[in-house]
């Protein structure tokens, strides 16, 4: 495909209501000749290459989108990759497919760009679809990060404030240490400089790990919240509702976690995650025996779930579709 000013990415995965939903939300957003949108379908093995192919039929008269039918799921970074290299692009916009673009984000972002030439990931507000905020800009994960959220307790966090993840959300333009993927915008640069995303991560901690790797480049991040995107949150994957539920999250958020860690701290930063980690587990544990009302934040067995890999944190991850039926 010839280079154009924006390519839009977008990964489906048995979602193809959703992306049909995000489809039409961009339809008047893109300009033709100027932008495009990639849908690279991972592998769905459903309706959902008939359903995308049938919807860009009919309205597609300014050739604005484009379907890529994947033979296997390489997963987030994975099939974004796909997605980057078919094309080329002074700007990649990663959007969900469980997301809607409001009138004007797109051109808010690449004005937000122009006037910030230091900032190579540029992301919008996230809210839901009533106007809502969510958090979506965030301090790094780290070993600290670890024992805040397993403990769920208001001294510990009170006493390791700064290193809590989630920022509050701001009606001003700001930097930030990492934002949300599920709508960021990137300069072609910064891949030039960094390469294209870790494949080695399935899904989870692959933002992060590309925001430091960009930062240590030289990079910024910025959000620009006069930028909106309405974002379902985990119309795309089951970890935000498994643990909601208290349920057992996948095993590749464990690989994803490990990898993150060793990648970013070495063993030692790995070993103290873990550890801290299971200290604010002790906490939350004691203070849920204490009170009826209280809920320990922990997922089933994550308790051992978190020393995936430890031993070879760098490893491929095992593919979902590997996984054995319990």
């Amino acid at each position: 495909m010839s280079a154009v000013q924006l390519a839009v990415i977008i990964i489906n995965y048995k979602t193809p209501d959703l992306v049909l939903d995000v489809l039409t939300s961009l339809k008047t957003e893109l300009v033709g000749g100027e932008m495009k949108a990639i849908i690279v379908d991972n592998d769905s093995q459903d309706e959902s290459v008939t359903k995308i192919e049938a919807w860009i039929d009919n309205n597609n008269e300014d050739k604005l989108f484009e379907l890529i039918a994947s033979t296997d799921n390489s997963g987030f970074s994975g099939g974004n990759n796909r997605g980057l290299t078919a094309i080329g692009a002074e700007y990649y916009l990663l959007l969900n497919s469980d997301t809607i673009v409001r009138k004007g984000a797109i051109q808010e972002l690449l004005k937000t760009a122009k006037a910030h030439p230091e900032a190579g990931l540029i992301s919008p507000r996230l809210e839901w679809p009533d106007a809502l905020p969510q958090e979506s800009c965030f301090n790094y994960h780290s070993p600290i990060s670890e024992l805040i959220n397993a403990a769920a307790t208001g001294p510990i966090t009170k006493l390791f404030s700064k290193y809590i993840i989630a920022q509050p959300v701001k009606s001003v333009v700001d930097f930030y240490q990492w934002t949300s993927f599920a709508c960021v915008l990137v300069r072609k640069q910064v891949f030039n400089d960094i390469g294209l995303m870790d494949a080695g991560y399935f899904m989870y901690y692959e933002d992060v790990a590309f925001s430091r790797k960009a930062q240590a480049a030289g990079w910024k991040v910025l959000n620009n919240p006069n930028a909106h995107v309405v974002h379902l949150r985990g119309g795309s994957s089951p970890v935000k509702q498994n643990t909601k539920l208290r349920k057992r999250l996948p095993r590749y958020f464990f690989e994803s976690r490990t990898r993150y860690f060793y990648e970013f701290y070495g063993r030692f930063g790995l070993i103290a995650a873990n550890l801290l980690w299971t200290v604010g587990w002790l906490v939350s544990k004691a203070r849920a025996l204490l009170s009826k009302n209280f809920v320990a934040p922990s997922s089933q067995c994550q308790w051992r779930d978190i020393w995936t890999n430890f031993f070879s944190p760098m490893k491929a991850y095992i593919h979902p579709s590997k996984y054995k039926k319990s």
